[in-house]
């Protein structure tokens, strides 16, 4: 099959019915990756681990992400989305599956941390699909919506699990991640029987897999987008991973903290549709900054408030966090020497490295509160990775 030209492509009416697909595939990955938060209380009752060993099993994706987010960028570059993101969703299913069979701390880890190993697939080839059949202002409208598929698929399991999933299985949480991985396998196939390969760019030179990171991890604005996008995703795991438990300890009901948590993710979903079809290139940057600060003053009061404060400090903190890796996406995206055929191996060192802060954020998160006893000593170690997101973004403008 001979692959439509780069200019037909940008035209076609067939690249929305891709991003639909897409945006399905994005949605069981959000859905898999938080249904664990507000099912933390059960599991922790019923396998009998302490909060540092479950900071672990919520960081341990993020750990098999990172080995495998380079190797999965270059499986794309080489075997085409299709395919790939096929693989991607069938493993991320069977992670959510897995977990049915979990009877203590290591089959828990092993089945979650599974997920790291499918889910490079998704979250990597989304920005390369769309860095082939989208361009100009329509590929900054097409990230948007492609990634609030993760955040409406955290929204569905944030709000659902505890209130009408977990009834439905009798409130049996293994039963609910059973559902999950059924969904997942489902729409799996629904993307193997309409997605198409779309375009590969041809080209003169072959270059090795360590020779296009290496020439990619030379561009200074490469170097700067993976760091921040380590602090990003640290403060966006760390507080979405604990999020459901901290307002539990605040005095609500499982139910009620996966209803107040559902609410940051909702305030995201507009935020993340809006803000990175708007801002020019060259103020993604400075948008970062102000919006970093701002997620540093709204943890901290989120930490400190309760009743109707408290929920619209959730829904301030979701619209503000929310289109972090968005912009850092299209930051590097556009980013002068990433070329669109080299951005399945981009994305993956994106990935690879931000991902290192999504194992961290939890795992910390867990840490502190053995040590101090209190979820806030967490809450000031993410307010200053925001700030310091801030600081990195005037090295990135200059």
């Amino acid at each position: 099959m001979i692959c439509p030209g780069t200019h037909e492509l940008h035209h076609s009416k067939y690249r929305w019915i891709m991003l639909l697909l897409l945006f399905l595939l994005y949605i069981c990955f959000g859905i898999v990756s938080r249904a664990i938060f507000p099912l933390v209380t059960p599991i922790l009752n019923d396998l009998h681990i302490s909060y540092s060993q479950m900071g672990f099993i919520l960081g341990s994706w993020q750990l098999t992400y990172i080995m495998m987010a380079l190797g999965a960028g270059s499986i794309l570059d080489r075997w085409g989305v299709r395919r790939s993101l096929f693989v991607g969703a069938l493993v991320i299913g069977l992670s959510a599956s897995l977990r049915f069979f979990a009877n203590d701390f290591a089959f828990l880890l092993l089945a979650v941390a599974l997920f790291g190993a499918g889910g490079p697939m998704i979250s990597i080839g989304g920005p390369k699909t769309i860095s082939f059949w989208f361009r100009g202002p329509s590929r900054g409208i097409a990230i948007g919506l492609y990634t609030s598929g993760n955040w409406i698929g955290g929204l569905l399991s944030l709000a659902l699990t505890n209130s009408l999933v977990m009834p439905l299985v009798g409130n049996n949480w293994r039963m609910a991640f059973a559902t999950y991985g059924m969904t997942t396998f489902g729409i799996g196939l629904i993307w193997l029987l309409f997605a198409r390969e779309g375009g590969r760019e041809p080209s003169s030179e072959t270059m090795s897999i360590i020779g296009v990171f290496s020439r990619l991890v030379k561009l200074p604005a490469v170097r700067i987008v993976l760091t921040m996008g380590l602090l990003a995703f640290a403060i966006g795991h760390g507080l979405a991973s604990w999020l459901p438990k901290i307002l539990e300890t605040s005095g609500m009901s499982g139910q009620q903290a996966g209803f107040a948590a559902s609410i940051t993710v909702a305030a995201g979903i507009p935020s993340i549709l809006i803000i990175p079809s708007l801002v020019p290139l060259h103020h993604r940057g400075r948008t970062m900054a102000i919006l970093s600060i701002l997620t540093a003053v709204n943890i901290l009061l989120v930490m400190q408030v309760s009743g109707m404060a408290l929920l619209i400090g959730l829904a301030l903190l979701g619209f503000i966090s929310s289109p972090f890796m968005s912009l850092l996406l299209l930051i590097l995206m556009d980013s002068p020497g990433v070329e669109t055929r080299h951005m399945g191996s981009a994305g993956g060192m994106f990935f690879c490295v931000a991902e290192i802060g999504g194992f961290a954020g939890p795992f910390f998160m867990g840490v502190l509160v053995d040590l101090t006893g209190t979820f806030m000593a967490g809450a000031l170690f993410l307010a200053g990775l925001c700030i310091a997101t801030a600081v990195l973004t005037c090295f990135l403008r200059r």
